[in-house]
């Protein structure tokens, strides 16, 4: 596959992960700030990096690749409901993380 169908498919799936399949109980739940997420969030992150772990692991066909994604995920969503990143930091860092897995894949 060449590395713009990979790169495509990529940021496809994360689009699909991070907005309708994110939901609201998750994205509260996920952000340690909110009145949720001080209970939920240590669930709620790692479940939310996890399923895009999943995405980049079935389209590169490489669970190193999907691991990676969820732990780098997390920390920038951290980073991000703790103010350190701007919404456009936080989904640049997503889509660069994209590219670097579409382009050393060999899915």
């Amino acid at each position: 596959m060449k590395f713009v169908d990979k790169f495509f498919l990529l940021a496809a799936a994360h689009a699909l992960a991070d907005f309708p399949l994110q939901g609201d109980f998750l994205a509260n739940g996920k952000n340690h700030t909110t009145d949720l997420g001080k209970i939920w969030w240590k669930i709620c992150l790692p479940a939310h990096a996890l399923i895009h772990g999943g995405a980049v692991a079935l389209i590169t066909k490489s669970t190193s690749f999907g691991i990676v994604e969820t732990i780098i995920h997390s920390m920038t969503d951290y980073a991000k409901c703790d103010g350190k990143l701007t919404i456009e930091q936080d989904q640049a860092i997503h889509l660069a993380c994209k590219a670097i897995y579409a382009l050393f894949s060999d899915a």
